[in-house]
């Protein structure tokens, strides 16, 4: 193909993003005063913008603001604005909400926009073509049901466009342009962060499974954060339940995949979680309307890359990795990532420059923002649960427990009395490691999947009772609330090698346990088949739901889940 038959552009977003799409509207507005001529193409693997995203998201709105300073009148949609927040601690039976005066800073949510990511994010795609329309030095190309699939180099230190299809085919499957921004959960960005040795620290995962409900009450503005019960294993996690307009409710829990639990099947801890009274109490006469599940990169401050853009690409939002998980914070971060990258990318482009050099300023910029800042402060929150597994494994469950036997307070004592001399010092450490006032230097994080104890068995769960059979769904079932189409010969999961496949299968046959691959499949994907007298992995690709949590837990480090492609996959728009 000749340069003039290429399909090329200025800019290219892979991943029709909070950060890309935040990134565009800046960029457009820059272009409108300075008359730059630019073309711009956004691809995006669902059937629509905002498909494929999964989060209800309770966001600082100062980014909003500073985008859209009219948002009110253009009609951003948005939920609510939360007028009572709550941090509760779960037994099985009752919950404790912490009182106020106690209650840390990071969960105190008033004034936050309550959002459906989903719904944000079509509508800043449709706000984009209304606002070129009087921008005509810029031309956006929408492309939904379109996913990028291999990065394309000039030479081996230049990106220079990607490749959109996932099987070999002619040039015209090729899109290039000056600078590809790369927005996605990992996808395709990992093997740019790999190729150029960027991160030195592993990433670290979490997963959201989260359903939404019709109910007869109105929760609206509300919004918990919960520990505790399911979660009562030394996993670190929690639950979050948001009220919506319309009588609709978010429910979820977030289950770090750092666990040494082989088996946590997070469809089914959703499931666990829903059968506590207090949730009952709000779903028993309800009606489930979407289910859908996604990962959360919780790694923080130093699981970000060394750098942040390289020759003709820049990395932003979940690709870099800056959500906050000390205050559950990640939407406003992420559009921060674009504003400020639209700022390089306008002189970048004015210049014709697109090094690393140029574009890392990029990085620069984003170390006086607050971005930066509060990962910074809150270097050391996800460590200081690795570090001390009794905060999670004994403190925890003995503080359960005692809220649905008698106080929360009688629990505190307990772990005192149990731990005289360890209690205190434990108590004075997490403080200070999560204030970020004790500097320990750079961490090292090891895989999620190095984290996976084979023979580890969590202790039982005192789920109550008394809840309605007719409100908790099997994984086969929930499939059905994330709407997953495929079209025919979908094979977006690589297997690398089947032999070592059977040989997982094989270990955990051995101990009486599903491989994490099978277990931890937020869907009905990953199943073990009997052919021919061996035990063989099977995947019934159907049912995906995009999430890659069967990629973070393989022990073996052999799947890897590729964007969907035509716009197949879940429909989580609305979710």
């Amino acid at each position: 193909m000749s340069d003039t038959d290429q399909i090329k552009y200025n800019l290219l977003l892979v991943g029709g993003s909070p950060s890309n799409l935040a990134l565009a509207h800046k960029l457009v507005a820059l272009a409108k005063e300075s008359n730059q001529k630019l073309s711009i193409a956004i691809l995006e693997k669902a059937r629509e913008f905002g498909g494929h995203i999964v989060s209800g998201a309770i966001s600082n709105p100062h980014v909003i603001k500073k985008l859209f300073p009219n948002y009110e009148e253009l009609g951003f949609p948005i939920e609510g604005v939360c007028d009572e927040s709550f941090f509760s601690v779960m037994g099985a039976h009752k919950k404790w909400d912490v009182p106020r005066p106690l209650m840390p800073d990071e969960f105190k949510k008033e004034g936050y926009f309550v959002l459906t990511l989903s719904y944000v994010v079509s509508w800043m795609a449709n706000q984009l073509k209304e606002v070129i329309k009087d921008v005509p030095n810029v031309t956006i190309d929408f492309f939904p049901g379109f996913s990028a699939h291999e990065i394309i180099y000039d030479g081996n230190n230049k990106v220079i466009g990607v490749r959109v299809s996932h099987t070999e085919r002619p040039d015209d499957d090729y899109v290039y342009a000056d600078v590809t921004v790369f927005g996605d959960k990992g996808f395709l960005s990992q093997d740019l962060i790999q190729k150029f040795d960027l991160r030195q620290n592993p990433q670290m995962w979490s997963v959201g499974v989260k359903e939404l409900w019709e109910v007869p009450g109105d929760y609206r503005n509300k919004v918990w954060h919960t520990m505790g019960y399911p979660l009562l294993d030394g996993t670190f996690g929690g639950g979050f339940v948001y009220g919506m307009k319309n009588n609709r409710l978010t429910i979820g829990l977030i289950i770090s995949l750092d666990s040494p639990n082989p088996n946590i099947n997070p469809q089914q801890q959703l499931q666990e979680y829903k059968k506590h009274p207090w949730i009952q109490e709000m779903i028993r006469e309800g009606r489930l309307i979407k289910y859908g599940a996604a990962l959360l990169p919780e790694g923080g401050y130093y699981s970000l890359p060394s750098k942040f853009a390289v020759n003709g690409a820049m990395l932003a939002g979940d690709a870099l990795g800056v959500l906050n998980a000390r205050r559950l914070a990640g939407v406003d971060m992420a559009m921060e990532c674009g504003y400020q990258a639209a700022l390089v990318l306008h002189e970048a482009f004015k210049e014709g420059n697109f090094s690393q050099e140029k574009l890392n300023q990029y990085q620069k910029n984003l170390q006086g923002t607050f971005v930066m800042k509060d990962l910074y402060e809150s270097r050391y929150f996800r460590y200081a649960f690795m570090e001390n597994p009794r905060l999670l494994g004994e403190y925890l469950p003995t503080v359960s427990k005692s809220i649905d036997t008698g106080s929360p307070f009688m629990g505190m004592l307990k772990v005192g009395l149990s731990h005289p001399l360890t209690a205190p010092f434990d108590g004075l450490r997490v403080k200070s490691l999560f204030d970020g006032k004790r500097d320990l230097g750079p961490l090292a994080y090891k895989p999620c999947r190095e984290h996976i104890k084979p023979d580890f068995t969590p202790p039982a769960l005192d789920e109550d009772t008394h809840y309605r059979k007719d409100t908790i769904y099997s994984r086969p079932d929930a499939v059905f609330y994330a709407s997953t189409k495929y079209h025919e010969e979908n094979h977006h999961i690589d297997e690398f090698e089947a032999a070592t496949c059977m040989q997982c299968i094989d270990t955990y046959d051995a101990i009486g346990k599903s491989t994490p691959c099978v277990s931890d499949c937020t869907a009905e994907v990953h199943r073990v088949d009997e052919i021919e007298g061996a035990r063989k992995h099977g995947m019934s690709l159907e049912n995906c739901i995009q999430c890659r949590t069967c990629e973070i837990v393989c022990p073996e480090a052999n799947l890897r889940v590729n964007p969907t492609e035509e716009g197949s996959g879940p429909d989580f728009l609305g979710l």
